[in-house]
């Protein structure tokens, strides 16, 4: 039996590496599965975990008010050095991007302990963009001893930087978590009545989310609902300014369709749509701007969207699963293999890109289909049982 340690610390790592923990606890003749989580996000961590019912094994709980790039290092290097030295796990599996994965990457280094990288491979080359998150890969590729990549690409990536890693295709672990969910929400119509009740406290009208949940057509002629989210360091500033004119001028413009933003709650976030909307961000007439939202209820409100429009990674693989086109406010994506499906086209923080493409996606049904049916790229649901197959 082998001791597979996962570390992660963050909302999306979480929702990424559930599927994984599950499955892999389902084989326990195999496998001695540990979870040590090290709470980088705090609240939105602890929801996923509810979500999908895990209880971890260790929690490092570094979260601190204003703790900077520098603190979540040195906290996890720190941290994890003594759970290593208790639990001496086989192998350590972290996921993506954080600074999480790479410090405890690092900590499994200084061990001598092998790293599966979840989600291995992903680049854009510009190590300042996305930030920190393009050096944290690369760093823990360079660290781990089996990568997991999402896709050929990502393979790709790999081996022309030498990786000196195992390199495995497994399709996007976010996929078969969303599945899950999915399939959870439609089997349980108490639970996907619970979620419009969240909603509604939350700062979205009920009846409205109604209209929209009974319509059967993306015609215009039914209420249609543009989901927003946006939270990157990279954007700070004037980007998210433009990013939030253009929204406010488009809620504008289309009176009949609906915008929801669940707020991140990063002040830096925060600030330029007060900024711009004012103090008062209620009674905004199709303009929502709610409070930040669990995943359940997150991947409710997407399915019923109509267009998504983010700086997310992850949302990049999630909404074409669900044959929502995405519009990516960000100048690089270190997902290019939507780019070249068609599932996701990039519009930066420019103001009239970001007005330009939810127009024509709002006006222009044949480009709307042309997107919507795109194929996803990023799996069948099944990277979890490919992952844990080369973990044998």
């Amino acid at each position: 039996m082998r001791k597979i340690m996962l570390v992660f610390g963050t909302r999306p790592e979480a929702i990424k590496m559930a599927p994984l923990v599950i499955a892999l606890k389902k084989r326990e003749a195999d496998f001695n599965t540990i979870v040590c989580v090290t709470g980088q996000h705090r609240e939105m961590l602890d929801q996923v975990l509810d979500i999908f019912d895990i209880k971890p094994d260790y929690d490092l709980n570094i979260m601190q008010q204003g703790q900077d790039l520098y603190d979540i290092t040195a906290r996890v290097l720190i941290g994890m050095r003594d759970v290593l030295k208790e639990c001496k796990p086989d192998i350590m599996l972290v996921h993506g991007d954080t600074t999480t994965s790479t410090a405890a990457a690092l900590a499994a280094f200084y061990q001598q302990i092998p790293v599966g990288h979840v989600e291995a491979g992903l680049r854009t080359n510009n190590i300042y963009n996305p930030w920190p998150e393009e050096m944290n890969r690369q760093l823990t590729g360079r660290i781990a001893t089996y990568n997991f990549a999402p896709t050929p690409l990502s393979e790709k990536n790999l081996k022309e930087e030498h990786a000196h890693g195992k390199i495995f295709v497994t399709g996007n672990t976010v996929i078969d978590a969303l599945h899950m969910v999915v399939n959870k929400l439609k089997g349980n119509k108490l639970l996907a009545d619970e979620q419009v009740k969240v909603l509604a406290k939350a700062g979205y009208d009920v009846g409205r989310l109604n209209e929209i949940v009974n319509s059967k057509s993306s015609i215009s002629k039914f209420r249609r609902l543009v989901l927003i989210t946006g939270h990157r360091r990279e954007n700070f500033g004037e980007g998210f300014i433009n990013m939030v004119t253009a929204i406010k001028d488009l809620s504008e413009k289309y009176p009949d369709v609906d915008f929801v933003y669940p707020m991140h709650l990063n002040p830096n976030v925060r600030k330029p749509i007060h900024d711009v909307f004012g103090e008062n961000l209620q009674n905004l007439g199709n303009m929502f701007f709610i409070e930040p939202l669990q995943y359940l209820e997150f991947v409710y409100l997407m399915e019923k969207s109509h267009i998504v429009l983010t700086d997310s990674g992850g949302i990049q693989e999630e909404a074409p699963g669900l044959g929502k086109p995405v519009l990516v406010m960000r100048e690089t994506t270190e997902r290019p293999e939507a780019l070249e499906s068609g599932t996701v086209h990039l519009v930066g923080t420019d103001y009239n890109k970001i007005m330009n493409e939810v127009s024509t996606l709002l006006d222009d049904a044949e480009a709307y289909k042309k997107m919507s049916y795109a194929v996803n790229p990023y799996g069948d649901g099944k990277a979890c049982e490919r992952i844990i197959n080369n973990l044998i």
